[in-house]
């Protein structure tokens, strides 16, 4: 046992050593800064774990319904801060710290919760000279709140979930005059980076706050990394950083920041899930450490052999530019109250309309209309489905936003007619940096209305970009966001119909001679500094912006389709977010799974890469495994740089396209259920695209597992990532339960690692048995055309028999679903040999032509009849049965897909 330890030892180090050797190609690291290039970081970090300077000022403490507030004093300088104290509804603590009397206000993040979060009365259960206790409603669950040093524990029962400034490491930099005692070579009040200098005139303001989580090992989330799932430890190392950045050609598994920022961590052990969202739009940095990090199984072996009664504890701290501290501790239990309680404070997913959920097809840049042309008829040649036809930033004229190229595009309506014609749609790229020339009408009218981010001195801030020489509209400034809404509609937007979409890239913002390729930190957004919003620049210009216009064009009637490159939380509530400039290699094909997940879970859903890699050029195999995988993730769009080879589907020869084409058909007969999951997510906050954990809590198999995941409850998916591969070995998880192979049918046991062989046309699949499951198996050019085809339901039975699913449907593309109801919410079930479908929303009303078809039962017995019970009749109803296989099919039991009606096996 211990010599093959030593091995696995031996191997891991080694495989470290060609990851790291391998890496070397990419990102030019010295364009971005790391903690110690970073002052404020730099100076937080040397702060190490002891007494704390704080204490709380027990006197000073006021109670009302919704609140409590308490002064806490550092007694290093005798500033006073003003600590306050919220009980949230749902099982949610806030806590929020800012400066008692600041020289002037510190930014508090707007914009970003859906409203003032709804408060339960805290009250009083003990109070002495050491501190307080507070109930928190929720049967045992108390605050204590403890003085000398300041501190602040919530507990349940005698244990500690979570703990606050228990490592002594709250730090709170108060505005103050220059002078006095701060030495200037700190950078303090000056920084430079390479040739850079940010002028700080408010000095420093950074904030920081230790969380200790006993009983954890294992925490997620904070995206966006190209990194596991699960989170590493940052002693000895950078930590992760929350810095929207445009980074060319990122490097895999490191902490390195990317293009969006979502600052909440998900905590996870077997007996709770809690999150913590730290709500702050400034540059910020996280560290993690824990007690377990350095042992190998067979150290925790020995602990456990040895009877070591160490607790695992992870403890994370965090640390922003400016801002207050403003956070939000989310007590779970389960995951799926995380999901709610976050949802509640910033939204949910929106729903996007079902053509989204298709295929997409994109690259940098189809050269013009016969081009758009070629590719459109390119589909239909070859029998591919596609919805979506996309134009990078050349179909602009000269990089005006807005505009298309006279020459290449001179006629754009007639371009989108002919792929409406298909039932098809098209997204334009516009983005947030605008030409300055005083020839286009654009920047005129941000200009004369004084709409541009200001530079330190007071005069309209530029930077370079695609189009040359930009200015950057002020999107925190709500009338600029009303504006540029308005340059949607269709007397605006010249050239542009109901079926053209948008794409909002570069919205870090990205300025190609900016600090960090970024926006300089004292620009001005009207009395606030970028420093401060910086983080939140994406969310405004996609969302609140784009997202918005779209709606008002069509007189708020029509849902958005709008994708984003930068985000933030609440990112979720107005549109797609992708993984941005990937590479056609493996190990980028792989970490988009990881990367996916750690969105799903902070509330962003609808996540993909792009298919084949942005840069590069894909070998036939990684771009056939890239779109198995793609047609299996919530947003599935092609998409590739302007110096790479043409590779539309068609153009790997015929073996390799009809793998391409099965795996897109595959995606077009399951968007019943993908739309499904998205109305789900909507209403709900549940993630689509599920890590394993999620669904079985108490697994801890389940806990690191980041190359296979979940759809929903009921689908797992472990797509092939490796190349030449020749199997792969898939966790099906949940003891007692059953998985079905969805291609052959085929019954595996749950709670165990299952090895497959796989050949190129490999896609492991496997439905939940208790599950069932609607798809669309008559594939057509586009989703549209398939909208009153008929449903084949998958009913997979339980080891006890029984199945339940849902059903969903409505117009795919409009808001009348919650304004007027007009939806069909059926709930599938099979019970004692019964297969039933009842309406889940009696007062909703709408109809559909669609009908089932077929239906598979798997896992069956033979029946020697089949009755269908309709509207008062019973009529017959032929079926097959496979013995080999316990499969039985159901054909044509023709009833309306939006009707109640029974089907009896006797």
């Amino acid at each position: 046992m211990f010599s093959f330890l030593l091995f696995r030892m031996g191997l891991l180090l080694g495989l470290c050593v060609f990851f790291l050797l391998g890496g070397v190609w990419a990102v030019d690291r010295g364009n971005f800064k790391t903690c110690n290039q970073s002052a404020f970081c730099k100076r937080q970090r040397a702060l190490k774990p002891g007494q704390s300077s704080y204490r709380a000022l027990l006197d000073t403490l006021e109670l009302s319904d919704s609140r409590l507030t308490l002064q806490l004093i550092n007694d290093n300088n005798k500033v006073h801060l003003l600590l306050e104290l919220y009980r949230l509804q749902g099982n949610i603590t806030r806590v929020k710290i800012n400066e008692l009397k600041p020289l002037k206000p510190r930014f508090e993040v707007p914009d970003v919760l859906i409203g003032e979060p709804p408060t339960e009365p805290l009250s009083v259960l003990s109070r002495d000279d050491n501190g307080l206790v507070l109930s928190l409603g929720v049967e045992s669950q108390r605050l204590i709140v403890s003085a000398r040093p300041f501190r602040l524990d919530i507990m349940e029962g005698p244990e500690v979930l979570l703990s606050l400034n228990s490592r002594g490491l709250l730090a709170f930099e108060h505005l103050r005059l220059r002078g006095g005692k701060d030495k200037e070579e700190d950078g303090l009040w000056e920084e430079t980076f390479k040739s850079h200098t940010d002028s700080k005139p408010n000095g420093p303001t950074a904030v920081s706050l230790d969380f200790s989580l006993p009983g954890v090992e294992h925490v997620y989330g904070i995206p966006e990394h190209a990194d596991n799932l699960k989170l590493k430890t940052t002693d000895g190392g950078e930590p992760y950083r929350l810095y929207n950045l445009d980074v060319f050609q990122y490097e895999l598994y490191n902490p390195m920041a990317l293009y969006g920022a979502v600052p909440v961590m998900l905590a996870h052990n077997t007996q709770r899930t809690m999150g913590i969202f730290w709500l702050n739009a400034a540059e910020t940095w996280v560290d993690i450490s824990s007690n377990t990090a350095g042992k190998t199984v067979f150290g925790k072996m020995l602990d456990f052999v040895q009877g070591s009664s160490e607790t695992p504890q992870t403890d994370v701290r965090w640390i922003s530019e400016s801002g207050i501290i403003d956070v939000f501790i989310m007590l779970g239990p389960k995951p799926s109250d995380v999901f709610t309680q976050y949802a509640s404070l910033t939204g949910t997913q929106s729903f996007p309309p079902l053509t989204g959920l298709a295929y997409h097809q994109c690259r940098w840049n189809y050269n013009d209309q016969d081009d758009v042309k070629a590719v459109d008829e390119g589909f239909d040649q070859h029998d591919i489905p596609c919805d979506f036809i996309w134009l990078d930033i050349e179909h602009t004229d000269g990089k005006r936003y807005f505009t298309w190229d006279p020459h290449k595009f001179p006629q754009p309506k007639d371009m989108l007619q002919g792929i409406k014609d298909k039932r098809r749609k098209m997204v334009a790229i516009v983005d947030p940096h605008i030409k300055v020339d005083s020839g286009y009408k654009i920047h005129n009218e941000i200009r004369d209305k004084n709409f541009y981010v200001k530079n330190k001195d007071g005069g309209d801030y530029e930077g370079w970009c695609w189009p040359g020489n930009s200015g950057y509209p002020d999107f925190t400034n709500p009338e600029m966001r009303a504006w540029w809404a308005s340059m949607f509609a269709y007397d605006q937007y010249e050239g542009s119909m109901e079926n053209l979409y948008t794409w909002n890239d570069m919205n870090e913002p990205s300025v190609f001679n900016g600090p960090e390729v970024t926006m300089h930190k004292d620009a001005m957004h009207g009395h606030w500094e970028h420093r401060d919003v910086h983080n939140l620049y994406g969310l405004y210009v996609q969302h609140r912006a784009t997202a918005e216009g779209q709606i008002q064009r069509s007189g708020g009637t029509e849902r958005p389709f709008v994708l984003t490159r930068a985000f933030f939380a609440g990112s979720q509530r107005y549109g797609a977010v992708w993984t941005g400039d990937n590479a056609a290699e493996w190990d980028h094909l792989k970490i988009s799974v990881p990367m996916c997940l750690s969105l799903g879970l902070v509330g962003i859903s609808l996540c993909g890469a792009d298919v084949g890699g942005f840069f590069k050029s894909p070998s036939a195999e990684l771009l056939v495994r890239w779109y198995q995988t793609g047609a299996y993730q919530p947003f599935f769009r092609a998409h590739a740089h302007l110096d790479t080879p043409r590779r539309e589907p068609w153009l790997f020869g015929p073996e390799n396209t009809a793998l391409i084409r099965e795996a897109i058909r595959q995606r077009y007969a399951l968007l019943p259920y993908w739309y499904q999951q998205f109305y789900q997510a909507h209403k709900t906050g549940q993630p689509v695209m599920r890590a394993l954990w999620v669904e079985y809590p108490k697994d801890t198999a389940t806990f690191t597992i980041d190359d296979e995941f979940l759809i929903g409850r009921d689908l797992l998916v472990h797509t092939v990532t490796e190349e030449g591969a020749r199997g792969v070995t898939a966790y099906l998880p949940g003891l007692g339960e059953v998985w079905y192979d969805v291609h052959t049918f085929q019954k595996h046991n749950g709670a165990q690692n299952l090895y497959i062989p796989v050949t190129m046309s490999s896609i492991p699949v496997f439905q939940r048995g208790g599950s069932i499951i609607p798809r669309k198996v008559r594939v057509r050019r586009s989703s549209e055309c398939m909208e009153n085809d008929p449903y084949t339901l998958f009913v997979a039975l339980s080891p006890q028999r029984v199945a339940e699913g849902e059903l969903y449907i409505d117009d795919g593309h409009t808001f009348n679903f919650q304004t007027k109801k007009e939806f069909i919410h059926r709930g599938l079930s099979f019970v004692n040999n019964v297969l039933t479908s009842k309406n889940l929303c009696p007062e909703s009303n709408f109809s559909t032509k669609s009908w089932i078809e077929k239906v598979l039962i798997l896992g069956a017995s033979k029946p020697s009849k089949v009755t269908l019970k309709m509207d008062g009749k019973e009529t017959s109803v032929d079926f097959e049965f496979d013995a080999s296989m316990s499969v039985l099919t159901l054909r044509k039991p023709g009833m309306n897909a939006g009707a109640d009606w029974a089907v009896v096996l006797l």
